[in-house]
């Protein structure tokens, strides 16, 4: 199985790419981030977003997308960009017609590294752990979309709708 998971934001969109079965034999085959020009105007950076990410979708052809929930935040704008930055993530797993979990941050960090509380630095750590890699996936937004691929591999969420067998190119 094959999962893509993302950490969304306007300026910095996180994401992992990891394949195994539960957690048997599971390894990271790919992460890093999406980012955008912070002068740009939202439109365009949502639209590069939307790109980067469907351009990791054709590319991996994961069996699952795996989203990190909208945190609500004291500043009530960052919150409704985070929701479009996650909109247009949504919009191109639906095009591809992979199954899509969504979990709260606490699901995420719970699923990793046993607590919701957990701090940036134990979800790394365990991240490093369980992947048996030699250092924490960096940027950390790149470590966080590590994490929701994780939680959704380790069946933290039972995703909305089953896998569809896509065919051809993912629409444009």
């Amino acid at each position: 199985m094959i999962v893509l998971g993302i950490d969304p934001g306007t300026a910095c969109t996180g994401y992992g790419v990891i394949q195994g079965e539960g957690m048997h034999a599971v390894s990271l085959v790919e992460c890093g981030v999406i980012r955008t020009k912070a002068r740009e105007p939202l439109a365009a950076r949502l639209l590069e977003i939307y790109e980067g990410v469907r351009e990791l979708l054709e590319r991996h052809r994961p069996d699952y997308l795996s989203i990190e929930d909208v945190f609500y935040s004291r500043n009530v704008r960052t919150t409704v960009v985070l929701g479009h930055a996650r909109g247009v993530i949504l919009l191109a797993g639906e095009q591809a017609g992979v199954s899509i979990s969504e979990f709260p941050p606490a699901a995420i960090k719970k699923a990793v590294a046993g607590t919701g509380a957990a701090t940036k630095e134990q979800v790394q750590f365990m991240i490093t752990r369980l992947l048996r890699l030699k250092s924490a996936p960096q940027p950390a937004d790149a470590a966080d979309g590590v994490a929701a691929a994780i939680a959704c591999l380790m069946g933290a969420n039972v995703p909305r709708m089953p896998a569809v067998r896509r065919i051809g190119p993912v629409p444009r």
